[in-house]
């Protein structure tokens, strides 16, 4: 039976998270989308006496990947994992739907395209879902970025995400919401955008967000 350690990160940029997880009893070690401060994440896993084995990262965009090779440096036996279109140079290149262990903690592994092409998601132990910037919490990821793909975003939502139970809590990679995390049954009753299961619907709230947040006087 796996024994999580699990901490979300605040790192600067645009108010991004990283994330450090980890099994108590092996004490090895992963840190998710390790930007900013390098350094800093690398030196709090040597001062929980961990032994970092992987890093995960969950899209390509350069706010989630500036610490990697840094990482590597520091620790240059880490295993870099990401989709093949999310980071080209890792050591495991990820599609969706494979599991491993950090140590004997199981995560799950999802393709969830639609911010980013090789976007993924990560069920940490059944419980935990780093969800990257597909889901934030009230909000989803913007797609008006090259290689964006709303149709697909609206799919990896409706019919990824939301099939988890409403239990899995949510730590997203912004703080961009009322709260730094939440659950999938808080966002499913919640989340404007997880309202509109109509294609359609989910675009027009996508291309009137700035007016329907001021009308709705959200964060």
């Amino acid at each position: 039976m796996s024994e999580v350690l699990f901490e979300q990160i605040p790192l600067g940029g645009n108010r991004n998270f990283g994330y450090l997880l980890a099994d108590r009893r092996t004490r090895v070690a992963a840190l998710v989308d390790p930007a900013f401060i390098p350094d800093e994440l690398v030196e709090r896993v040597r001062s929980l006496n961990l032994t970092l084995e992987w890093v995960l990262v969950t899209h390509g965009h350069s706010d989630h990947t500036n610490g990697v090779e840094r990482v590597r440096e520091l620790v240059p036996e880490v295993r870099v994992a990401a989709h093949p279109q999310g980071y080209a140079n890792a050591e495991v290149h990820f599609h969706g739907g494979e599991s491993f262990r950090v140590g004997d903690v199981p995560v799950e592994v999802l393709f969830t395209p639609g911010h980013h092409p090789g976007s993924l998601c990560f069920l940490v132990d059944g419980r935990k879902l780093i969800s990257g910037d597909e889901l934030f919490v009230g909000k989803v990821g913007g797609t008006d970025f090259p290689g964006s793909d709303v149709k697909r975003q609206h799919h990896s939502l409706f019919e990824v995400l939301l099939k988890l139970d409403d239990a899995v809590e949510v730590w997203p990679g912004h703080n961009f919401g009322a709260y730094e995390r939440s659950t999938i049954g808080e966002e499913r009753r919640t989340n404007p955008f997880l309202q509109r299961p109509s294609l359609d619907d989910f675009k027009w709230l996508k291309d009137n967000w700035a007016e329907y947040k001021k009308q709705h006087n959200l964060p």
